[in-house]
């Protein structure tokens, strides 16, 4: 079942958030993973937009998500966006 990775946060520091993103594409990529939404531009249909920017990504299944998301190579840049910015992640399972 495909599943979703969601990020939802503030970025505090432009300069090392650009040297994040820079580095995981290629890294989402190589798992298996594509992004789906890059956004910082919403427009709230009901209520508020919950951060200033909301990012989607799209992996083959939770398993793959997680993997990725506990890889080495990812362990090392998510360090790199938790010192650039704070949010919340989280996976959530698609409907297949």
């Amino acid at each position: 079942m495909t599943a979703y990775v969601i990020y939802q946060g503030v970025i505090h520091d432009a300069e090392r958030y650009a040297e994040y993103v820079s580095q995981v594409g290629p890294n989402i990529t190589g798992a298996g993973g594509r992004f789906v939404v890059v956004g910082g531009d919403g427009e709230a249909l009901e209520g508020e937009l919950p951060t200033e920017r909301t990012i989607i990504l799209e992996f083959p299944s939770r398993q793959a998500a997680l993997d990725w998301y506990s890889g080495e190579d990812y362990t090392r840049i998510r360090k790199i966006r938790q010192s650039a910015a704070r949010g919340n992640l989280y996976v959530l399972d698609g409907v297949d």
